[in-house]
C-alpha cells in the first residue's frame, strides 16, 4: 500500500481501488487533471512575449518580469516593448549572442495580428464557371416562332432564321406545356409551368422550358413567349487555373487554350491587378458557351482560416484561437471549481444548520430558501452587470449564491437521517459543542453527497458560464472564453472554425467530467454486486 493509501481510512481507501477499477473514470479523472494542469501554464505556452531573452550579455525573463522599452532601444518610452519588432531589429542582429525563446505557441490570447504576418500563397485563381444558356421564343397558336432572342444555340441556327420554325419540330414539348399555351391563347387565367426536354436534332441535349403565370387581359395575345434554360451543365464543368506573381500558371485547362488572344489579355490584366485589390468577375462567351470567370487571390481578412503557424485559425478580431481556447479552459476551469467549492461549503453549512437543528429553525430556513430559489437569477445577472459592470469576481459571487440550494436539500436530509444516531447522542452527553459535533462527527459521515455531486456540478459550472458568454452575459470582454468563440461564430457563419474548436473543447470537458462523476457514483454505491430480481 502506497504513502497515499495509508493517510485514508480503510472505507474511503476501499471506494478509491473501485475507483480506480474503473479505467473509462480513472482515465478521465488523469486527463482532465492534466487538461487543467496545463492551462494553469498558459503563459508559458502561449505568449507574445518571450521566456527567456539574451540581449548584449544580459539576461532578461520577460513572462515574470515587465521591462520597459527603454531597456532594449534606450528610447527613453516605458511602454511595453514589441519583442518580434526588436529581434528583427539591427540592433539586436549586430550580436551574435543575442537571441530570443519563444513559447511553442508564439502568441498571446489578447494579441492582434498583423494581417502580412500571415502566410498564405501569393498567387491568383482563375476559375472558369458554366453559365446556363437562357433564350426566349414567342409563338403563336401553331407553336410557329414570331421572334427570338437569344435562342439560337436551341435551335441550331442564328435568330433571324427561326421565324416561322415550328418549336415542336425541334422541342417536344409535354401536354400539360401545350395546354398552358393553349389557356393563354383563350386567355384564360393559368399558373406557371415548366417542364425539362431533350432536342429532337441535337441528341444529349437539353432545357428547360417554361411559361410564366398568365391573367387574363382585356383581349387574347397575339403570341406566347417560351423560355429556355440550358441544363446540363455538369458536362461541361468548372475549370481552374492558378497563377505565380509571374504570371505564369503551372496548368493551362482546356478553356484557356480556347479562349480568343483578345479574352486571354483581358485575363491576364485582370489577374494582374488581383495581386493589388480584388476584381469582379468577368462574363465570357467561350467556345459558344457562356462562363462565369472568377479571378481570386486570398486576401486576409479576419476572421481567417486555420493556416501554417495558426492550426485552430483566427477569430473576428484578429487573435489566434488555438491561444484563445487554451485560455478560455483555464478560465472555464477555474470559475467552474471556485463556484463549485463555494457553493458546496455554503449549501454544506446551511443544510448542516437546518438537519441538526430542525424545529422551527428547519421551517423557517426552507421557506425563506424556497423564496430565493423564485429569484430570477439571469434577470439579476442582467441588472448586476449593467449597473456594476462585467468581473470575473460579480460573477462569481452570483453563481455561488445561487448554487448552493441543491445542496442545502441533500445535506439537510443527511443531517436529519443522522441526528439522531447513537454517536451523535452520545457526544451530546459528554458536553460537546454543536458546532464540533457538525463538523467533525455528522459531516465527515455525510461527505457521500457532495462527492458523488462535485464532478456533475463542475461540468454544470463549466457549461454555464458558456452559455452565459454566449449570450453576452458572462465575462467581459475581451476575456478568452469558448462561449465569445460561439458568439463570433454566429455572427460570420462560414467561419466554420469559430464554432468546431471550443465545441470540440467544451464537448471533451463535459464528456471527461460526466465519466468521472459516473466512476464516483459507482464507487460510493453500497450495492455493487447487488441485482433485481
Amino acid at each position: 500500500m502506497s504513502l497515499f493509501n495509508l493517510q485514508l481510512n480503510p472505507v474511503t481507501a476501499k471506494r478509491w481501488r473501485r475507483f480506480k477499477e474503473m479505467k473509462r473514470a480513472y482515465g478521465s479523472l488523469r486527463i482532465l487533471a492534466g487538461l487543467y494542469l496545463v492551462s494553469l501554464a498558459s503563459p508559458l505556452l502561449s505568449n507574445d512575449k518571450p521566456l527567456y531573452v539574451r540581449f548584449r550579455g544580459a539576461s532578461y525573463f520577460p513572462v515574470w518580469r515587465y521591462y520597459p522599452d527603454d531597456v532594449f532601444t534606450g528610447s527613453g518610452r516605458q511602454t511595453r516593448p514589441d519583442y518580434r519588432a526588436l529581434r528583427r531589429g539591427a540592433a539586436f542582429a549586430e550580436e551574435r549572442g543575442n537571441f530570443m525563446i519563444f513559447p511553442p505557441i508564439p502568441y498571446g490570447p489578447f494579441e492582434v495580428l498583423d494581417p502580412d504576418s500571415i502566410d498564405v500563397p501569393r498567387e491568383v485563381t482563375v476559375r472558369f464557371v458554366p453559365e446556363p444558356r437562357v433564350g426566349q421564343v414567342n409563338v403563336d397558336a401553331d407553336f410557329a416562332v414570331v421572334r427570338a432572342a437569344a435562342a439560337g444555340y436551341f435551335f441550331g441556327r442564328e435568330d433571324r432564321e427561326l421565324a416561322g420554325l415550328s418549336v415542336p419540330e425541334t422541342w417536344p414539348l409535354p401536354q400539360d406545356l401545350r395546354e398552358g399555351v393553349r389557356r393563354r391563347f383563350a386567355n384564360e387565367e393559368a399558373p406557371a409551368v415548366s417542364a425539362e426536354v431533350s432536342s429532337r436534332q441535337a441528341p444529349g441535349r437539353r432545357a428547360e422550358v417554361s411559361l410564366s403565370t398568365y391573367t387574363p387581359r382585356s383581349r387574347a395575345p397575339q403570341s406566347v413567349r417560351l423560355t429556355f434554360r440550358e441544363v446540363g451543365l455538369e458536362a461541361r464543368g468548372a475549370q481552374k487555373m492558378v497563377f505565380d506573381a509571374a504570371l505564369a500558371a503551372a496548368r493551362e485547362p482546356p478553356l484557356w487554350q480556347a479562349c480568343a488572344p483578345a479574352q486571354r489579355d483581358e485575363l491576364l490584366a485582370a489577374v494582374r491587378e488581383a495581386f493589388e485589390r480584388p476584381v469582379q468577375p468577368l462574363r465570357l462567351a467561350i467556345g459558344g458557351a457562356a462562363y462565369r470567370v472568377s479571378v481570386e487571390k486570398i486576401r486576409v481578412r479576419w476572421p481567417f482560416r486555420p493556416v501554417r503557424g495558426h492550426p485552430l485559425g483566427v477569430d473576428n478580431a484578429g487573435r489566434d484561437v488555438l491561444a484563445r481556447v487554451l485560455y478560455g479552459l483555464r478560465t472555464s476551469m477555474t470559475f467552474a471549481l471556485l463556484t463549485v467549492v463555494l457553493s458546496m461549503a455554503l449549501g454544506t453549512v446551511i443544510g448542516a444548520v437546518q438537519g441538526y437543528f430542525a424545529g422551527w429553525l428547519d421551517l423557517t430556513a426552507q421557506r425563506l430558501i424556497e423564496i430565493w430559489s423564485a429569484m430570477p437569477y439571469l434577470y439579476l445577472i442582467i441588472l448586476l452587470g449593467s449597473v456594476y459592470g462585467r468581473s470575473f469576481l460579480l460573477l462569481l459571487i452570483v453563481n455561488v449564491i445561487f448554487s448552493w440550494i441543491g445542496i442545502s436539500y441533500y445535506m439537510r436530509g443527511e443531517f436529519l437521517r443522522l441526528r439522531r444516531r447513537a454517536f451523535v447522542e452520545a457526544a451530546k452527553c459528554m458536553g460537546v459543542p454543536f458546532h464540533r459535533i457538525i463538523f467533525r462527527h455528522i459531516l465527515p459521515n455525510a461527505l457521500v453527497p457532495l462527492i458523488t455531486l462535485f464532478p456533475f456540478q463542475l461540468v454544470g459550472a463549466i457549461g454555464g458560464l458558456a452559455a452565459l458568454d454566449y449570450l453576452g452575459f458572462g465575462l467581459p470582454p475581451p476575456t478568452p472564453s469558448w462561449g465569445e468563440l460561439f458568439a463570433q461564430a454566429q455572427q460570420v457563419r462560414w467561419a466554420w472554425w469559430l464554432v468546431a474548436n471550443p465545441f470540440v473543447a467544451l464537448f471533451t470537458v463535459i464528456l471527461l467530467g460526466v465519466f468521472v462523476g459516473e466512476g464516483v457514483r459507482n464507487a460510493f454505491d453500497p450495492r455493487r454486486y447487488s441485482r433485481m430480481n
